[in-house]
């Protein structure tokens, strides 16, 4: 076959390091768009990245030729690289260890995008930790809750 035909939707969510609430509303909108230009100079497509002052979810549509892993490993350690190269924090930047990765097919995307668009709000209603561990049941995702996040500092 001369083509490799593929629609692949992921969502990626991983948090601050320590869940430190540190991603200032002022400037996390050009963050994001930092963020959503990595993923698509990989030629993944960046659907949405969106998230709250101790996380992001990033919405993508994935190349069958990039592991979730690799890009997710190129994305947390470009998007750290170029936010300390700001003088947005008074302080080293670095993101949690590992994330969390959600499928979906084409029925869900406006749906996930209105969710993800939307965390703002959400998160007045919901803690991050809540909705992690909801999504992780919901995709029936095993987990030891004492490794979810880092806690210690």
């Amino acid at each position: 076959m001369a083509n490799t035909y593929h629609q692949m939707y992921v969502q990626a969510v991983f948090a601050v390091k320590y869940r430190d609430a540190i991603l200032e509303k002022k400037w996390r909108e050009d963050f994001f768009g930092v963020m959503g230009n990595l993923i698509n100079e990989t030629g993944c497509k960046n659907i949405i990245v969106n998230g709250v002052e101790d996380h992001v979810h990033c919405f993508i549509g994935l190349k069958p030729t990039w592991s979730v892993s690799d890009l997710m490993k190129i994305v947390k350690a470009k998007s750290s690289k170029w936010l300390n190269g700001t003088n947005y924090l008074n302080r080293r930047f670095e993101w949690q260890t590992g994330f969390g990765c959600f499928t979906y097919n084409q029925s869900h995307i406006h749906r996930v995008y209105r969710y993800i668009q939307n965390q703002e709000e959400h998160h007045r209603k919901k803690q991050f930790l809540k909705e992690y561990t909801q999504l992780l049941k919901a995709f029936k995702i095993d987990y030891d809750p004492r490794y979810i996040f880092d806690e210690l500092k």
